[in-house]
């Protein structure tokens, strides 16, 4: 009979011991375009981190079937009619029960509530279609192609209490064609926005950034 492998006490404390993942919060109120390509970069291995749990605020939304799909912690809770701090005591909740490290909206169509940013300062981020702080809100694209401008793109920020308004992390640039429509100017950014939230998570999480004032400085 071949040897038993022998158990070695160090080695086997060392694996008990390994870092943990940190664990991201998803929120969406839609398909989950975004959500979709961190779900994918993590199975890749291009994002250290795992999806603790996916929320949405609207019980039709696709990307709530997607996270269930995949085996994910799927959660709605409906916000119609709701006051946005009841409402966003009751996604803190649902976060902290997750142990969730890094917030994460991926076409999550709620202002926070300064609760919110509070319990989780500099610890959410957003995505914009839009390169901040020209065009914040709604139908950046549409804003774009009418004030002509030349490049447009996404930026990855992190969340304050106010509309895209938090400290710039990531952003890039695409540029707008001749001949772009609102449709094809936004599939060009949503090519960018898949690359660039992941790039954004990756550098939050290495925890190689400080703040100077408004500019966030990514160190070597």
């Amino acid at each position: 009979l071949l040897d038993r492998p022998r158990d070695h006490g160090p080695a086997r404390f060392a694996a008990r011991h390994l870092p943990m993942k940190k664990r991201l919060g998803i929120l969406l109120s839609g398909r989950g375009s975004n959500f979709e390509a961190i779900a994918n970069n993590i199975d890749t291995g291009r994002l250290e981190a795992e999806i603790a749990v996916v929320i949405s605020n609207r019980p039709e939304a696709r990307g709530l079937e997607i996270a269930r799909q995949r085996g994910l912690n799927a959660v709605c809770i409906p916000s119609k009619g709701l006051d946005r701090e009841v409402y966003d005591r009751m996604v803190v909740a649902e976060l902290r029960k997750h142990q969730v490290d890094l917030v994460c909206l991926a076409g999550f169509m709620r202002l926070l509530s300064a609760y919110f940013v509070r319990e989780f300062n500099m610890a959410i981020l957003n995505i914009h279609p839009g390169l901040l702080p020209s065009f914040p809100g709604l139908d950046a694209q549409h804003q774009a192609l009418e004030h002509g401008v030349k490049v447009s793109g996404c930026t990855v920020h992190f969340v304050d209490e106010y509309l895209d308004h938090g400290p710039i992390i990531v952003q890039h640039a695409v540029p707008v064609l001749e001949d772009d429509t609102v449709e094809t100017l936004a599939a060009r950014i949503l090519v960018e926005e898949h690359q660039a939230y992941t790039e954004a998570i990756r550098i939050v999480l290495s925890g190689t950034w400080r703040l100077e004032g408004r500019r966030v400085i990514i160190e070597s």
